[in-house]
């Protein structure tokens, strides 16, 4: 009804009100954490299961500051504890990387990098540098000119009846020449192998495909290069993650700390408690008291009351036997 409105909330000091509002600001962290991504905790708990002993009830009622340092150390603690979680998962994960990961890429790569340079000198060896001097086995058939035995290639892949099925074809520039149909991607694949394994998907040009084949032979010291690298990385994250394995928790004094002063604050609550529980049971106590009290005057009388009427009955019988 109104364009602008003016919104007002009256917090009362030294009651629930502290609480509730604590409680919904630990509602919007828990949101937040989950519906945006700058958060780098794994895992979250909600606050509906938040609850109060008696003791905490009559110190917040009362304005203790106890609750209050008590309620902000619960969260800090829950914080802590969760990145030390996450601190000692990311320390397991190290371990294994460092004791089977790392060495087992680092082994791959090795391999990978002979292979690339055993490939790289047989294709030197054997690359063909004037174009007027193409050769290329396929089928058996050695071709001199490229259209050829991209047609024969084509060829071949019409002739091919079974799918996903590796079969040899041929020799190229020191290279065997392996093709299959892959099912999945639709289209034929053609493999050059010595140590290495150079793949190449075909199209329906023939020179084209002899293009791409050569290709895939020039990027030979590309794929060396690049397999370096990626070893020298492996090796460096090796080399950082045995450093990192170990550091201990950085925030462990503090953690120790907040929870030392918890357990203090915890003590002091219950002592509360116990004060409580005591002053109601000297209550219960003068209560009996009382109680018995006021029994033994009630008995009292009754007693002189029956002696009084024992003495009127002597007297009666006194006179009776006298007249």
């Amino acid at each position: 009804m109104n364009k602008k409105v003016h919104i007002y909330r009256y917090v009362t000091e030294a009651t629930f009100d502290s609480y509730m509002w604590q409680l919904i600001e630990s509602k919007q962290k828990f949101i937040s954490q989950i519906m945006t991504s700058k958060s780098p905790v794994r895992s979250c708990e909600d606050v509906d299961d938040t609850a109060l002993s008696y003791a905490e009830v009559k110190a917040l009622a009362t304005g203790n500051p106890a609750i209050k340092e008590k309620m902000a150390l619960d969260v800090e603690v829950s914080k802590l504890k969760l990145l030390k979680a996450n601190f000692v998962s990311n320390h397991y994960r190290l371990e294994d990387d460092i004791a089977k990961n790392f060495p087992q890429q680092i082994a791959v790569l090795k391999e990978s990098i002979e292979g690339y340079k055993a490939d790289l000198g047989k294709y030197q060896a054997n690359k063909i540098t004037d174009p007027e001097k193409f050769v290329m086995e396929v089928g058996g058939t050695v071709f001199y000119e490229k259209k050829e035995a991209g047609a024969a290639l084509l060829a071949v892949c019409q002739s091919m009846k079974q799918a996903d099925a590796m079969i040899s074809v041929g020799q190229y520039q020191g290279f065997s020449i392996r093709l299959k149909f892959d099912s999945w991607n639709k289209e034929f694949i053609l493999s050059l192998k010595n140590e290495n394994v150079y793949r190449v998907s075909l199209g329906s040009d023939e020179n084209g495909n002899i293009i791409r084949i050569n290709n895939a032979l020039e990027a030979i010291p590309q794929k060396l290069a690049e397999a370096e690298r990626k070893l020298e990385t492996v090796q460096g994250q090796l080399k950082n993650a045995m450093g990192e394995v170990k550091k201990t928790f950085p925030k462990e004094e503090e953690l120790n700390q907040k929870l030392e002063r918890l357990s203090e604050l915890n003590a002091l609550l219950n002592m509360d408690e116990k004060e409580t529980v005591m002053e109601g049971e000297e209550e219960q106590d003068e209560e009996k008291e009382e109680h018995q009290s006021l029994h033994d005057r009630i008995s009292a009388i009754k007693q002189n009351s029956q002696k009084q009427d024992v003495k009127e009955a002597a007297v009666r019988t006194t006179e009776a036997c006298i007249g």
